[in-house]
């Protein structure tokens, strides 16, 4: 017997149901806000059952997790599956479920079309279906945003209007209080509040964070521990400088809260006098005292970024001491610098020294007959590149012309399009013209060996005469790492550094020839 075409069932439409809930508030109960997002959907699907549309078992939740971003695991699970072939639609109670980003919003429906997924929003009467469910998809969804960042604005405004009345807003417990989490306030610990005011009176008579903090550490004295709101312990550490500047410059400790480098009197005590706290920082403030051990910025150091203490494997950085009207340069180890040089048997070197020894390497490197030609070589494949590249480009800019005109073959110089196509026309001249120009320029100042052979043996004498800026930058093309150790150095250069030096002097090259 044949079946009348009524009979004939229509493909399943696999639905896979997304939930989602911003908070956690309420997940511990037996019947959830994601229960009953998931059974008004599977109710929707049920009554589109003669479509074909079937639900999946799987479950794509997202409990506690905010709309604003796409960093959520059951959306992870939901892609995963789209890109499988497991899924065909994915129906959700409303848009803002999903997302609450008008650009990840679009994102997903790239992702969705691309592998012909289907999207509808149950309680809005939205799909992707058709072209109206689409438009009024990317209307409502903007409107989610919108709604979005006006609640952004509101916290913001809510935490700047608590702060000027001097409430605790959270973050970080400062060293010295605890927070009564009741009133949501804080209060002064007194064990830690004696240590708070010996590390502002010791400051004032040693001017040396370091020297303060290996004083607590000498005493067994740690930084702040406390407990999380999930009751995990985070134990304290050793003090350093950074934690020794951090706690003296933080006005929490004079009865102040800050927001936006503004401070405002705090509901909560405080543990230093405002006297003892000016008195710490007319040291901290002295351009001649030692003010939070920082290396200085105004000497020269063309190592930084690639000099590093072998032992420690820590970072160095310049820094500087001065007797009478000498200024005598070094650098430092890191970690030395915050918990005091006994920690480290590198500690410091000299930065003339050092700097002598990696320039000394650079110099060989610019002598070296094998390094010039390899120079060579990769300054003819760069000009060769772009050589090719310029060719490419007015071979395109023509064929784009030649197409251009015979569009005008068709249009009256009464139509608009007509002098859009005559304007256009134009610019493409003008810029073939361009390129043609700097393809002539390339081709008749080519590099020769000589030349690079001359660009750089000049580089070696007149390296002392560079600013200290274009030395750092030329060490950092140039050199990969400076080890430190306590029986030698460890200079490895970049095996590849002169390519992007090549490039510069090649541009330079051309540009003065241009010139000329």
């Amino acid at each position: 017997m044949a079946l009348r075409a009524d009979d004939v069932m229509p493909a399943p439409v696999r639905c896979a149901i997304y939930v989602r809930k911003s908070t956690e508030k309420g997940l511990d109960q037996e019947f959830t806000s994601l229960d009953a997002q998931r059974e008004a959907c599977e109710a929707y699907i049920a009554s589109q059952r003669f479509d074909g549309w079937v639900a999946l078992p799987d479950r794509y939740d997202d409990p506690g997790f905010s709309g604003g971003n796409m960093e959520r695991p059951g959306l992870k699970r939901l892609i995963a599956d789209i890109k499988s072939g497991r899924v065909n639609m994915v129906v959700v109670y409303k848009i803002d479920r999903i997302s609450r980003s008008l650009l990840d919003f679009a994102r997903l429906m790239e992702l969705f079309e691309q592998y012909n997924v289907s999207f509808t929003s149950i309680t809005q009467q939205i799909s992707t279906n058709t072209a109206m469910g689409k438009l009024l998809m990317n209307i409502l969804l903007s409107f989610a945003e919108f709604e979005r960042e006006i609640s952004g604005e509101r916290v913001r405004d809510k935490v700047a209007a608590a702060k000027r009345k001097g409430k605790y807003m959270g973050g970080t417990l400062p060293y010295g209080y605890d927070l009564d989490r009741e009133r949501h306030k804080l209060m002064v610990n007194l064990e830690e509040s004696k240590i708070v005011r010996h590390v502002f009176k010791r400051f004032t008579e040693v001017s040396s964070g370091l020297t303060v903090a290996k004083e607590l550490n000498a005493k067994g004295i740690t930084t702040k521990s406390w407990i999380t709101n999930k009751g995990d312990l985070r134990p304290g550490g050793t003090w350093d400088t950074q934690h020794i500047y951090r706690l003296l410059n933080n006005r929490t400790y004079i009865g102040e809260t800050v927001h936006k480098d503004q401070s405002y009197p705090g509901e909560h005590e405080s543990i230093v006098s405002k006297a003892l706290w000016d008195n710490v920082h007319s040291i901290l403030d002295n351009p001649n005292g030692r003010k939070k051990n920082q290396p200085a910025r105004t000497v020269p150091a063309p190592l930084k970024g690639v000099i590093r203490c072998g032992h420690c494997d820590r970072a160095m950085t310049g820094t500087y001491t001065k007797k009478g009207s000498k200024t005598y340069r070094y650098y430092v180890c890191t970690k030395a610098s915050r918990n005091g040089y006994d920690v480290c048997p590198v500690r410091s070197v000299p930065a003339s020294e050092i700097e002598d020894a990696v320039i000394g390497q650079l110099r060989a490197v610019f002598r070296s007959p094998e390094m010039i030609a390899q120079t060579f070589r990769e300054a003819q494949s760069l000009e060769s590149q772009g050589l090719a590249q310029l060719r490419d480009d007015i071979s395109e800019l023509k064929a784009d012309i030649s197409s251009l005109r015979a569009s005008l073959d068709g249009l009256s110089e009464t139509d608009e399009d007509y002098w859009t196509t005559r304007r256009l026309i134009d610019e493409k001249k003008d810029l073939s013209s361009t390129k043609t120009h700097e393809l002539h320029v390339l081709q008749s100042n080519l590099l020769t060996e000589n030349d690079v052979i001359d660009d750089l043996t000049t580089l070696d004498p007149v390296w002392n005469e560079l600013f200290p800026a274009e030395q750092q930058r030329i060490v950092g093309l140039l050199v990969d790492k400076v080890v430190v150790n306590t029986d030698g150095l460890d200079i490895r250069i970049r095996a590849h550094g002169l390519h992007s030096l090549v490039t510069e002097l090649t541009d330079t090259h051309s540009t003065n020839s241009e010139r000329i």
